[in-house]
């Protein structure tokens, strides 16, 4: 039994995702078995929630041991975590701030379908130097991508602008500046190739929404199981649900007291 209080106004599937991975993965078998009480009441929907409810999931054993992330690396001043697909980093950060005590922060997110590497910190010194070097990109981001078709080249930086969509939750991308578009820079490298799909490296210099997702797709090359940018039909063919992109490394360059961190390459589990 996993127990939580509801802190804003929203929907039952919005509170689970961004605090309980564990009733996250279940959401849909949770609603059907009528295995969530909201407010001492058992429900069957997702129902609207106000501040103060009192929301109690009834796992299984096997539910309750899902592991939404693998430790990867942690210090007094950081962790370092490799989120698996289908989880929302917010309700990893959630697991985690209770875990911690408190002490713990944000610093960047992932999408929930993308599994990978993320860093947290563990105090607020940590905290405004990982900003500032996200920020001043003195942190190394690499990424593997699976993507339908062939690339015109084995590596290239690609340059377009990205505009967001905020009533249909997508981005747009354009070859050329548009007004309310902003620049992004998306460095790739072929890793692999096969009958029908490709395997790259990304390296994102600029960090927007829906970034390497829908630059990729703008190509004419998305990655496979993307079911808001790829294409429906491929999806189908390849019984892919979930796009198949992981954060696989982060290497930071440091100054002053998080110097120590300087040469560390960390690596994801996850494969693809």
């Amino acid at each position: 039994m996993l127990r939580f209080i509801c802190d804003k106004e929203q929907t039952l599937k919005e509170f689970t995702d961004t605090h309980c991975a564990q009733a996250s993965f279940y959401f849909n078998t949770l609603l059907k078995t009528k295995e969530i009480k909201i407010n001492g009441k058992k429900t069957g929907c997702d129902v609207p929630l106000s501040v103060g409810d009192e929301v109690v999931y009834f796992l299984t054993q096997k539910q309750a041991e899902k592991r939404a992330f693998h430790l990867v690396y942690e210090d007094e001043n950081l962790l370092i975590i490799d989120k698996e697909s289908g989880v929302n980093a917010e309700a990893v950060f959630c697991e985690l701030f209770q875990k911690e005590g408190g002490r713990c922060a944000f610093i960047h997110r992932l999408d929930r379908n993308t599994a990978g590497l993320m860093a947290f910190a563990r105090n607020k010194i940590t905290e405004e130097a990982l900003l500032l070097a996200f920020k001043e990109k003195r942190v190394e981001k690499k990424y593997h991508a699976l993507c339908f078709g062939r690339f015109h080249k084995p590596q290239d930086t690609l340059v377009a602008y990205l505009k967001k969509d905020e009533k249909n939750a997508i981005v747009k991308i354009f070859n050329e500046p548009i007004f309310g578009a902003e620049k992004i820079i998306t460095e790739y490298k072929v890793i692999d190739e096969n009958a029908d799909t490709t395997k790259v490296e990304v390296i994102l210099h600029t960090g927007k929404t829906h970034q390497i997702r829908a630059h990729l797709a703008h190509i004419g090359c998305p990655i496979v199981g993307d079911m808001k940018y790829g294409k429906t039909e491929q999806n189908k063919a390849k019984k892919a649900t979930r796009q198949q992109l992981v954060a696989k490394s982060l290497a930071f360059s440091m100054q002053g007291g998080l110097a120590y961190l300087n040469g560390k390459i960390f690596q994801s589990r996850f494969e693809i």
